[in-house]
C-alpha cells in the first residue's frame, strides 16, 4: 500500500465507521424479522393464502431480499413462484425507507 491509501483507511476504520455499519446490519435483522412475522400474521389471518415469506421480501434491499424469498420459497415447495409477489413489498420497503429518510432529514438536518 502506497502511504496515502494507508492515511485514507486509517481514518475510515475507525470505531465511529464499525458501529455505523453494525448499526445498519441490527436494522437489517430486525426489519427481516419483522417481516417474517407479520407475514406469518397475515398468513393465518388469510387461511393460509399468504406465503410469510413475502414478508421477508420488504426490507428495501432490491431486488436481493425478493430473490431470496422466490429461493427459499422453491426450496420448501418447487411449485411456489413468489419473484413478482415479493417484488411488491420489496419496492414498498424502498419507499418506506426514503420516507423515512426524508422525515430525519427535515427533523435532524439543519
Amino acid at each position: 500500500l502506497s502511504v496515502g491509501c494507508k492515511a485514507v483507511a486509517e481514518k475510515f476504520l475507525t470505531v465511529e465507521t464499525l458501529m455505523i455499519i453494525g448499526l445498519g446490519l441490527l436494522a437489517f435483522i430486525f426489519s427481516t424479522m419483522g417481516g417474517l412475522l407479520f407475514g406469518k400474521i397475515m398468513c393465518k389471518l388469510s387461511g393460509g393464502k399468504i406465503n410469510p415469506l413475502i414478508g421477508s421480501a420488504g426490507v428495501s434491499a432490491v431486488p436481493m431480499a425478493a430473490r431470496v424469498s422466490q429461493v427459499e420459497g422453491q426450496k420448501a415447495n418447487p411449485a411456489n413462484f413468489l419473484l413478482m409477489h415479493a417484488m411488491g413489498p420489496n419496492v414498498a420497503g424502498v419507499i418506506g425507507s426514503a420516507v423515512a429518510a426524508g422525515f430525519m432529514l427535515k427533523v435532524f438536518g439543519g
